[in-house]
């Protein structure tokens, strides 16, 4: 995933995409560029690294053009270099291309192409077109042409864009959070869809050239979200924050007096989940995580049978899917490229299929028959955390009303409302013991390897956790079930390996328990998430960080905060850049 901005209007250009790229740096930091229009030249500056040593090196483009794109990468093809940075030229230096994606037939291309450059009738605009019908892949374009100083021509297939309305300006971005601080009125491509941006506004057509009628869509992101609030990164901050966005994930959804959840984006698809013969979860990294999590709920609450599924796997092994099955698909940004493909695929079958995404208007959203929003608030950090908390929580809702339309009692019903309600109250006790995380990471931050084990529900968090730690660490770090441990995974105890237990006083504790015991009797190093209370567990363990006791169902969420905590305690003592974490995007959204 890279990251696109354009800017066309009355402002001067530079300062406005540097600020795009800022917002935008946590989509790619491998190197970044910028190209303007002065009179009718291109000029351009591309660095290698971050969004400041552009900065740096293009201050003599300042107060030189109205207009002009730029982008930040993550290398997908090629190694970070100036030669790989975007934007691209043409040979004549009057072209500038920024993109976002993977050509498929570009060997092909360049092969008919070369001999025939710019030998094109008509516009530069329609010639942009008939190349567009002709590419194979994913891209998200934006186009400079020198002769054409007042245009932007953008494009898009399975990379999003999306255009911010001014007043008599005009920006570009592939994250709306980019421009939100000039408009919050925002029109969003489809893919196959082409923009030509220009004095005269924005003119949307689709590859055949018919024109789009489209009205922007208003946006709702607070400025403020987008800035670190005092906190030293954006990790931290949305760790901080997972008291209101979990609140926000089931505010206006809970109804006491039937002890249920109500949605507004499937109320309509209630019988359909309702009578549906299976589930299909699927999902990418965290997402795949909180979709392991949601099989165990619903299975136990629905009595529905639930498959999980790599959403990278997804469609390439040509899926039983049919009618009589609902797809649900988990993405954090709503644009991840083969959850996507995942949800195409299962809608080509004839699967209901449904979305529960972050960001309003991103692809997965629109394209799904239906969804929900989990209302987490933006998230820069590219380790998600308040969006997997909010991913749990808008499973466990929508378990809670299949689960009232088919079996649940009401007085059951009741009973996980209030302690869904209680949720942020106790997310906040175990953010207070912060420094109590950051004292037990001091101990193991230096260490080489880690094991994360839980059981039922706190098995996808053994996997969450490992993921988190490698995600920011660096460390390598594997998560199993506790019982699967003496499989394999036990050869490699020693007094240097820590290994992490997730073990609640649920129906699994006595089993979490000797598992602690031949870990111990082996001198690994245990650290336990526990719940307040157990003092038992205290001396068999190393360190004990003791959480709140909630329901088996809702434990997961509350698991997760600790483990968040102790990776990132972890990766900052290491020195780790724990908001852009090396090699990792925020979304992929390429295959």
């Amino acid at each position: 995933m890279c990251g696109i901005v354009g800017y066309l209007g009355n402002r001067d250009a530079v300062p406005v995409l540097m600020d795009g790229l800022n917002h935008l740096e946590y989509r790619g930091y491998d190197s970044a560029g910028i190209s303007v229009v002065n009179g009718r030249s291109l000029y351009s500056v591309k660095k290698v690294g971050k969004v400041q040593f552009l900065i740096d090196a293009s201050k003599h483009l300042v107060n030189q053009s109205t207009t002009g794109i730029a982008h930040t990468r993550w290398a997908t093809h090629g190694e970070p270099s100036v030669h790989n940075a975007h934007p691209h030229l043409d040979c004549t230096e009057c072209i500038s291309v920024v993109h976002n994606g993977i050509i498929e037939n570009y060997a092909a291309l360049r092969k008919k192409l070369e001999p025939e450059y710019l030998k094109t009738e008509g516009t530069f605009g329609a010639a942009v077109m008939r190349c567009l019908r002709e590419l194979e892949g994913t891209y998200g374009l934006a186009i400079l042409f020198a002769y054409e100083p007042r245009q932007i021509i953008a494009a898009r297939k399975g990379s999003p864009l999306v255009i911010g309305i001014g007043d008599e300006e005009y920006f570009l971005s592939s994250d709306a959070g980019a421009f939100r601080k000039y408009t919050d009125r925002a029109l969003y491509l489809s893919d196959g869809e082409v923009a030509i941006i220009s004095d005269q506004g924005v003119s949307v057509k689709d590859l055949q050239n018919v024109p789009i009628k489209r009205e922007p869509d208003l946006l709702d992101t607070e400025e403020e979200e987008l800035g670190k609030a005092g906190f030293r990164h954006f990790m931290e901050k949305e760790i901080f924050e997972q008291p209101d966005s979990l609140y926000n994930a089931f505010r206006g959804r809970l109804n006491d007096l039937e002890g249920t959840a109500i949605f507004g984006g499937i109320r309509e698809y209630l019988p359909v989940l309702r009578d549906a013969r299976r589930f299909i979860l699927v999902g990418c990294g965290t997402s795949w995580h909180a979709a392991l999590a949601g099989e165990y709920m619903m299975e136990q609450y629905t009595q529905t049978p639930v498959e999980v599924e790599y959403a990278s796997e997804f469609r390439y092994r040509d899926p039983i899917v049919t009618s009589e099955d609902v797809v649900i698909v988990i993405s954090q940004s709503g644009e991840t490229a083969d959850t996507l493909a995942a949800a195409r695929e299962a809608k080509r079958k004839g699967a209901v299929v449904l979305g529960i995404c972050n960001v309003v208007g991103s692809t997965i959203a629109r394209e799904c028959d239906g969804g929900i929003y989990m209302h987490a608030g933006t998230e820069i950090g590219v380790a998600s955390t308040k969006a997997y908390t909010s991913q749990l929580m808008v499973l466990t809702l929508l378990t809670l009303a299949i689960a009232r339309e088919k079996r649940l009692l009401c007085k059951e019903g009741e009973m996980i409302v209030r302690e869904i309600k209680e949720l942020p109250r106790k997310i906040e006790r175990i953010l207070s013991l912060n420094e109590e995380i950051q004292m037990i990471a001091l101990k193991y931050c230096d260490c080489g390897n880690f094991l994360y084990l839980g059981r039922g529900y706190n098995f996808p968090n053994a996997l969450e956790g490992a993921l988190k730690l490698k995600e920011i660490s660096y460390i390598h770090a594997e998560g199993y079930p506790a019982a699967e441990m003496k499989h394999g995974p036990i050869a490699l105890i020693d007094n240097n390996m820590p290994v992490v237990f997730i073990a609640p006083q649920d129906q699994t504790y006595e089993k979490i328990v000797s598992n602690i015991q031949e870990v111990k009797a082996r001198k690994g190093k245990i650290i336990a998430i526990a719940d307040e209370g157990d003092e038992r567990i205290k001396t068999m363990c190393d360190d004990v960080i003791h959480i709140p006791k909630t329901m088996d169902l809702l434990s997961p969420i509350l698991t997760a905060i600790p483990l968040q905590l102790l990776a990132y305690h972890i990766a900052v003592l290491r020195g780790c850049n724990v908001d852009q974490p090396r090699n990792l995007a925020k979304s992929v959204t390429v295959e």
